[in-house]
């Protein structure tokens, strides 16, 4: 396993396990919704990001991708999920920050454990306006 900064080939399957995750872990929302933003995510968000990728030899299995201290995605191809892939993305990037935010789907359980069981706190609830899902802004801190 390795992580690296990712390589601009590597959009297309960013963009698929991004999808493929967000239909999974938010079936709550509209499959339209997620089809909809897949452009918006390659040309706006991955560009603007800092984008690290986790590899098991050649293949990418996951992605994590940060604007500052935003963590802005933590993805794993569902087809690997489960193995300790996301956490090890996580400790990656804190090892590179004294703090990190994020915003997560309250609806979304498992994302909302992961990210307690890693040290995250819930700082507010707001509303996402394009889904109209509440979503809890947590925060991470070197202590």
């Amino acid at each position: 396993m390795k992580i690296r900064a990712s390589k601009g080939i590597e959009i297309d399957k960013m963009i698929d396990i991004w999808y493929q995750g967000s239909l999974l872990a938010h079936d709550f929302i509209k499959k339209d919704y997620w089809k909809s933003q897949q452009n918006e995510m390659k040309e706006k968000y991955f560009p603007l990001s800092e984008n690290y990728v986790i590899c098991l030899e050649e293949e990418v299995v996951g992605f994590i991708s940060m604007v500052d201290n935003y963590l802005a995605a933590l993805f794993i191809d569902i087809k690997h999920q489960g193995k300790g892939y996301g956490k090890e993305l996580l400790n990656f990037i804190k090892e590179k920050r004294e703090s990190i935010q994020l915003k997560v789907y309250k609806k979304n359980d498992q994302a909302v454990h992961f990210y307690r069981r890693n040290g995250f706190i819930k700082k507010e609830e707001q509303l996402d306006k394009g889904t109209s899902e509440v979503e809890y802004l947590m925060e991470w801190k070197i202590v």
